[in-house]
């Protein structure tokens, strides 16, 4: 069986089974492919040719449409490939890739993968101080980006080619390629293990980290992100992620042409909560992905009848809270389907579909995922229920685990310790295998020697009206050496008052233990990556500063009725 056919084969066995977790778990292998894959050529070019569905459709606020075919993509690829090639593009360089959700983007990946050359994706919202480590740390030989975006590498030092989407003085025009002949890609050569992908991770808590992938890390480990998410043949998939970070690789790239599944975007420069509902209607989209924020932001709008086609909806990213499910549910009859996984690997756990779905879980472990979780005072996995470390059993080879963290040997060290892979993440197990976050290891801590999961008061504070977003912290205390603060973004139309400030520390007395009583709450801008996710790091360190408290803050000891 060729590399093709045995991809095919375990993209089928999964398809057929989407609704029987268990016996996914029990069955699934993952594909034999040989001692050379290249997934542009081996999987997208054999789906592709001749293929007139849809494989790409981009829709703007103004209303204008950018659509491609499966045979489009592969051709336009095929012609880029040749040109990059002309430009010096050789197998194992790597590529600064820099572009917004663009036709331009698509192809430039599959290109760059046809040829053998390594991807590295880039957000645009970087600066020359960002871009300047990325290549200085990358190796980068070649950048490419949109002719707007040129002149944040006039003083970013390297030896690289620089190609742009549009006219720019001192760079190649991307856009020639389409006057090419179209010639099909022949096979690179490549490798399952040689390098594919480079991410720098977001730093929540450090100096961003630079995760390497394969051949097969990604492009076949992310069957388990297509299991996860639901997708067949013929779906069409909205994700809400933005180029340059890990999830729009994982669900607007791999996961939906994996499944043979149409990848819609809707580009919007300000979010519209009641245009993005009337795109989800009128696309028909069947599977819809977003981060925890814009559900949230969806379920503040109004959220109508459920979209026709919609079957899917999933929440990715981060944690997703209790309330926001139980509201969609009510509205749509649709459970969001959390799940759980990292730039250094796909899909790990996932609520999937036709599983029973436990309030707060975020699912169990996905086909051929070798999730345990560690206990850290033995270093062993739990054997039942409890709580541990999510991590990965090494003696079990997971696919979809990165190589490692590039020029960063003790990094490496620590993150496969032991024999497993430490994801940093602490959940609990129960005895039906499903597990619920808890929270990152260095953001649990102890108040009054009771360990507090952040994301467990936060899903509590969040369920009140006036918090938008909430990040719980430990503060000092004299007595109790440390008590739970939660700092506040408020959603509109509410206000920093002390009356506000009762409300929500009235609302987190009703509603958590005794033990996790959110004692101090200060209203403020939450500080977050260039991904979005907060940076409780940043708020632990003020407080650390603060030492006495923030002049700001509001505390329950002000509040005669919620003292004791």
């Amino acid at each position: 069986m060729n590399a093709t056919d045995a991809y095919r084969a375990s993209r089928d066995q999964l398809v057929a089974l989407r609704e029987d977790h268990a016996r996914a778990v029990a069955e699934f292998r993952w594909p034999e492919l040989g001692e050379r894959f290249n997934w542009a050529v081996d999987w997208f070019d054999a789906i592709a040719r001749d293929n007139d569905r849809p494989a790409l459709v981009i829709a703007e606020e103004d209303g204008s449409t950018t659509q491609r075919s499966f045979a489009e993509m592969s051709r336009a690829s095929d012609r880029l490939a040749a040109w990059l090639r002309e430009r010096g593009v050789r197998r194992g360089d790597p590529v600064l890739l820099m572009l917004g959700n663009q036709v331009e983007l698509w192809e430039s990946m599959l290109a760059i993968m046809k040829l053998g050359a390594v991807i590295l994706p880039t957000t645009s919202a970087v600066g020359p101080a960002d871009l300047t480590d990325r290549i200085a740390r990358s190796g980068a030989k070649f950048v490419i980006c949109n002719a707007a975006d040129t002149a944040k590498f006039a003083d970013v030092p390297g030896d690289y080619t620089r190609i742009s989407v549009g006219e720019a003085d001192g760079w190649a025009d991307l856009r020639a390629a389409a006057d090419l002949p179209h010639v099909p890609s022949e096979h690179p050569g490549t490798a399952p293990g040689d390098p594919l992908l480079l991410y720098f991770t977001s730093g929540t808590t450090s100096r961003p980290k630079l995760v390497e992938h394969t051949q097969v890390s990604y492009p076949v480990g992310h069957l388990s992100t297509m299991y996860f998410l639901g997708l067949r043949p013929g779906d069409v998939h909205l994700n809400i992620s933005s180029p340059g970070w890990a999830k729009h690789a994982w669900s607007c790239f791999f996961a939906p042409w994996i499944a043979e599944a149409t990848i819609f975007v809707y580009n919007y420069r300000r979010f519209d909560a009641a245009a993005l509902l009337e795109q989800l209607r009128a696309r028909e989209v069947s599977s819809f992905c977003a981060p925890p924020t814009v559900w949230r932001m969806l379920i503040n709008a109004d959220l109508g009848e459920r979209p026709a086609a919609l079957r899917e909806v999933i929440g990715a990213g981060e944690p997703l809270n209790p309330e926001v499910i139980g509201q969609v549910q009510r509205a749509w009859g649709l459970t969001i389907r959390d799940g759980f996984g990292q730039t250094e690997t796909t899909a790990q756990v996932g609520n999937t579909p036709g599983s029973a779905v436990k309030a707060g879980s975020m699912g169990r472990a996905l086909p051929g995922v070798p999730v345990v979780l560690v206990d850290p005072a033995s270093g062993q996995p739990l054997t039942g229920p409890g709580e541990g470390e999510i991590c990965l059993d090494l003696s079990r080879s997971p696919v979809n685990l990165m190589t490692g963290y590039r020029g960063d040997p003790e990094r490496n060290a620590e993150a496969m310790d032991g024999g497993f892979y430490h994801t940093g993440d602490v959940a609990t197990i129960d005895a039906d295998g499903y597990i619920t976050y808890i929270g990152r290891t260095d953001d649990v801590f102890k108040a009054s020697d009771y360990k507090i999961s952040p994301f467990e008061l936060e899903s509590v504070l969040i369920e009140h009206p006036a918090v938008a977003e909430a990040a719980v912290v430990p503060a000092p205390d004299p007595v109790r050496l440390a008590v739970p603060k939660a700092y506040i973004a408020l959603a509109p139309g509410h206000e920093p008052t002390k009356e506000t400030a009762l409300s929500i520390l009235r609302h987190a007395r009703e509603n958590l233990a005794p033990w996790q009583r959110v004692r101090r709450i200060e209203f403020f801008e939450l500080p977050k990556t260039i991904s979005g996710k907060i940076r409780r790091v940043e708020l632990r360190s003020r407080e650390d500063q603060l030492g006495t408290g923030s002049p700001a803050e509001w505390r329950d000891d002000q509040f005669p009725d919620l003292r004791s």
